[in-house]
């Protein structure tokens, strides 16, 4: 029983540090969301460099704990994101791709309010292009057909992206 019990409390220490980490970075993330809305891109690009040191510092073992994947998942949605807004363009996936593929489908959301930013303000060629980012995402995750087990929460995402997709399409037109 000693065994089991060293075990334990060596997986409690590793998931309480994970936890600690995952508030700092969520909120970094969300903040830096939020900034990239508001056109403070250098504020944004500043959180989402601190929130990547922090991930880049959890082991890379942690990522067998589902709920952590949620940690990657903020990254990559906020990054993705940024790389929209500043450099026009979706970044090349990265490990852990689960998280970056349910990252992705949570920024075309993210992108559909900078489409609709841009319509406000009359800028239709740019909207057209965050458009073109959302159709993306979702073009190339279309072909992906996985259980719920390996894909946690794809299916009802992609479905989310679909139906944003169908109303920001209406909006352009």
């Amino acid at each position: 029983m000693k065994k089991i019990e060293e075990y334990l409390l060596k997986k409690e220490k590793v998931m309480d540090m994970l936890l600690s980490s995952q508030r700092e970075i969520i909120r970094e993330c969300s903040k830096a969301i939020k900034e990239i809305h508001e056109g403070k891109i250098k504020e944004a690009e500043k959180r989402i460099a601190k929130a990547n040191g922090e991930f880049k510092k959890l082991p890379k073992d942690c990522f067998v704990y589902p709920y952590i994947l949620h940690i990657a998942q903020e990254v990559f949605e906020a990054e993705i994101l940024f790389n929209a807004v500043k450099k026009g363009k979706i970044p090349e996936p990265e490990e852990p791709y689960e998280a970056f593929l349910t990252g992705a489908l949570d920024a075309a959301g993210e992108l559909k309010r900078e489409m609709y930013e841009m319509l406000r303000k009359g800028r239709k060629k740019e909207a057209e292009k965050y458009f073109k980012l959302m159709e993306k995402i979702y073009d190339e995750s279309l072909h992906l057909k996985f259980s719920e087990s390996v894909l946690p929460g794809f299916r009802r995402k992609q479905d989310v992206v679909r139906i944003q997709l169908e109303q920001a399409r209406g909006e352009l037109l």
